[in-house]
């Protein structure tokens, strides 16, 4: 079995509201380690799993796996006797819009609502993400009343808006579903982000965007994982909450900060924005062209979501699940710096 290691979350009530999850997306960081949350506080919970890989890895971590998809015939099913769902499972791809991805992100969510509605499950927690609102254009200190935009950033920001649309229509009396959006999703064991942060680092690719100094929200995996837990007690059907680490900071402090936890120095090398405004035009234009047989280094997905403010504020988030950061990025930096050694 494969074994990996999910953040341990900081602890808040020994008991969660909800005894008997079901889970989307459980081999992925961010439910790995929700099964690591959940598990530590007595839930049982059942995982998708999507390959027998994943499968291992979920059961290793203490949750049921149940080997199929989002399409699944026998979703319902597997999902009986559970209280709750929590949909983490997303393509999250950056690049150009594909049909693969509209499907995973739209019609996959219609299908585990549905499924969870056959079940009798009660409560949802959709996790989705700011990159709905994401046009390439800043985002500063917004707040849930900022409507979704005509023109999104990309297949990402698109396709993950039409979901939180399809989840928060299957909001009824009978199943209330609460959307969550959190931001630059970091800590330990992340097997995604910040892999890929390194990388480009090493590699020399790495360069800040005019000198990367604009501000930018976070969230702590583990203050994610307390934020589900909290809502599926405390959110409201048919909201949706902002969750980040509290107070913005420049990208380049957070991104520095990370780097530096690897034992790697932090470059120096920027290009001006509107140059890398430029290069994402061309790469969103030549996957357009291409219908997809071309990958760009670079769309105006991953500009939005990289090269301008995304800031927000989290008072709905705290006023209405009480919620409060678990985890300061202090303590997730110095964890990621002692996982290290």
């Amino acid at each position: 079995m494969t074994g990996s290691t999910a953040a341990p979350a900081a602890a808040t009530d020994k008991r969660a509201p909800f005894q008997r999850i079901f889970l989307t997306g459980g081999s992925g960081y961010v439910g790995r380690n929700l099964i690591s949350h959940f598990v530590a506080r007595g839930v049982t919970v059942t995982a998708l799993a999507r390959s027998d890989a994943s499968a291992e890895r979920v059961l290793a971590l203490g949750a049921i796996p149940f080997r199929g998809d989002l399409f699944d015939s026998a979703l319902a099913a597997a999902m009986a006797g559970c209280d709750a769902l929590v949909h983490a499972a997303a393509d999250t791809d950056h690049g150009p819009a594909t049909e693969a991805q509209r499907r995973i992100n739209e019609d996959g969510a219609r299908a585990v609502l549905d499924a969870a509605r056959v079940a009798g499950i009660a409560k949802v927690i959709h996790l989705s993400t700011e990159s709905v609102l994401a046009t390439g254009r800043p985002l500063v200190n917004v707040d849930e009343t900022m409507p979704l935009p005509r023109n999104p950033a990309g297949g990402y920001s698109r396709t993950k808006a039409e979901a939180e649309r399809i989840a928060l229509a299957a909001n009824a009396p009978d199943l209330s579903v609460v959307v969550l959006r959190p931001r630059f999703v970091w800590g330990r064991d992340d097997t995604t982000a910040l892999p890929m942060l390194m990388d480009a680092v090493r590699s020399g690719k790495f360069a800040w965007i005019s000198g990367g100094t604009y501000l930018t929200s976070t969230t702590h995996i583990a203050n994610l994982c307390h934020a589900v837990e909290l809502a599926l007690g405390k959110g409201q059907g048919g909201e949706v909450y902002f969750i980040s680490d509290g107070d913005p900071l420049p990208f380049r402090t957070m991104v520095s900060a990370l780097i530096e936890t690897q034992g790697y120095a932090v470059p120096e090398k920027t290009v001006p924005r509107f140059v890398v405004r430029a290069v994402a035009a061309i790469g969103d234009l030549l996957g357009a062209i291409s219908r997809g047989r071309i990958v760009p280094p670079l769309t105006l997905q991953t500009y939005a979501t990289s090269a301008v403010e995304v800031s927000f504020e989290i008072g709905k988030a705290r006023r209405e699940l009480g919620y409060v950061p678990v985890m300061s990025r202090e303590e997730g930096l110095a964890e990621l710096r002692a996982h290290q050694h």
